[in-house]
């Protein structure tokens, strides 16, 4: 903030805070119909997103990374591999284990997913939005990543 500008009051930063919670859930909302991934339970999704981020690993590597038992994590990699998913392989080094992984369709249909996702945000800023507030979302969005960052 420059010098000239008054600081927020409290008021306001907890009504910005608020605007900014509800566009998040908005727009991740938003993202979820445009991609149409699938119809998940949360559980499902952590999951499905720790393979993908961390890659593949053994129920109870899940379990402890969600804060879960292990049964519990069973029941949702069951229905995850049923849809074809998740598959499981002997681990390795232990093959009393089974390490899971996404299956390549299921990778296939993430990327299909990102980039509809992404096709939809560049349609929508660049047909509903003007050069200079386009500007002002790539502003934003420095803002946004310094917030997350914090």
């Amino acid at each position: 903030m420059s010098r000239n500008t008054p600081s927020p009051t409290p008021e306001a930063l907890h009504a910005l805070a608020e605007d900014l919670r509800v566009v998040g859930v908005k727009l991740r909302r938003r993202l979820r119909e445009e991609s149409n991934v699938g119809d998940f339970t949360p559980s499902q999704m952590q999951v499905l997103a720790l393979l993908e981020r961390e890659g593949p690993a053994t129920v109870t590597a899940l379990a402890r990374a969600r804060g879960m038992r292990p049964q519990s994590m069973g029941e949702t990699l069951s229905t995850l591999k049923a849809a074809g998913f998740v598959n499981g392989a002997p681990d390795p080094t232990d093959g009393r284990q089974t390490v899971l992984s996404l299956t390549p369709a299921f990778r296939k249909k993430i990327k299909a997913a990102r980039a509809a996702r992404e096709d939809w945000l560049f349609r929508t800023i660049q047909t509903h939005f003007s050069p200079a507030e386009q500007q002002q979302l790539a502003i934003g969005v420095d803002l946004l990543k310094r917030l997350i960052d914090s």
